[in-house]
């Protein structure tokens, strides 16, 4: 909407400079409005159609849906709004998000027998995708200071882990081996086992980074072994949240 603003502002000065007679602009403001919810709606229908685990909403939903708003639209408006959403992003929509990998992975998961429901972890790692990107700083803040083994990073260590708060991949597997670990911990080492087999992610990065976002979920902050894991794991994700269970 804001690139469909600036277009109009454009056409405007346009007008302006060759002396046309410019649009009302209380007109141009209702055909702004007109078309808010409209572009919202295809923008909601065009995220379906990227998603891995919903049902794609069809054009007959998506008209109902604005009729029973007061909104009277065609396919062809539909089709037409979409096309404009596409053309304001240049075609550039299928962009790489941490929810993708964590769908990708859970679907492998699935077929490489899980045993914690991929649909149960699928719930789980949603709520806490929010949580990390609503407690980014201290999560990764918490992560770089484990990975050095120093309180106090340096300027050039903080640079140097840019890459890790980019990597969308570590943050996937680190959100999976949280969730499982709420859902079930007893299966809590076969789902990170399942993870470093796919991904070739170090056990120790996993567990790490599960135990970064689990105590800042569930607030651990007395670590008790739990139970044996991987022989050469510290699993400290499993001792902080087995201990927020007692």
């Amino acid at each position: 909407m804001i690139k469909q603003a600036e277009n109009m502002y454009r056409q405007a000065t346009i007008q302006l400079r060759e002396k046309k007679e410019p649009q009302n602009w209380k007109a141009l403001k209702e055909q702004l409005f007109n078309k808010f919810i409209l572009r919202l709606v295809s923008c909601v229908q065009l995220a379906s159609k990227l998603s891995f685990h919903y049902k794609i909403i069809s054009n007959i939903t998506v008209l109902n849906f604005l009729q029973s708003l007061g909104y009277v639209h065609t396919k062809e408006e539909l089709l037409e709004s979409e096309l404009d959403v596409l053309k304001s992003l240049n075609f550039q929509i299928n962009l790489s998000t941490p929810l993708a990998y964590v769908e990708m992975l859970l679907e492998v998961l699935g077929y490489n027998g899980c045993l914690v429901p991929a649909t149960r972890l699928h719930a789980t790692c949603l709520t806490l995708l929010d949580l990390v990107y609503l407690l980014r700083e201290p999560i990764y803040e918490s992560l770089l200071r484990a990975s050095i083994e120093n309180p106090i990073p340096s300027q050039l260590q903080g640079e140097k882990f840019v890459s890790v708060k980019e990597d969308f991949m570590l943050l996937a597997v680190g959100i999976i081996a949280a969730s499982a670990f709420i859902q079930n911990h007893e299966c809590w080492s076969q789902v990170v086992g399942h993870l470093q087999s796919i991904t070739g992610i170090a056990l120790e990065s996993i567990a790490e980074f599960s135990y970064a976002i689990l105590t800042h979920s569930v607030g651990a902050n007395t670590p008790r072994r739990q139970q044996p894991v991987l022989p050469h794991l510290e699993a400290r994700a499993l001792r902080a949240a087995a201990s927020s269970n007692t």
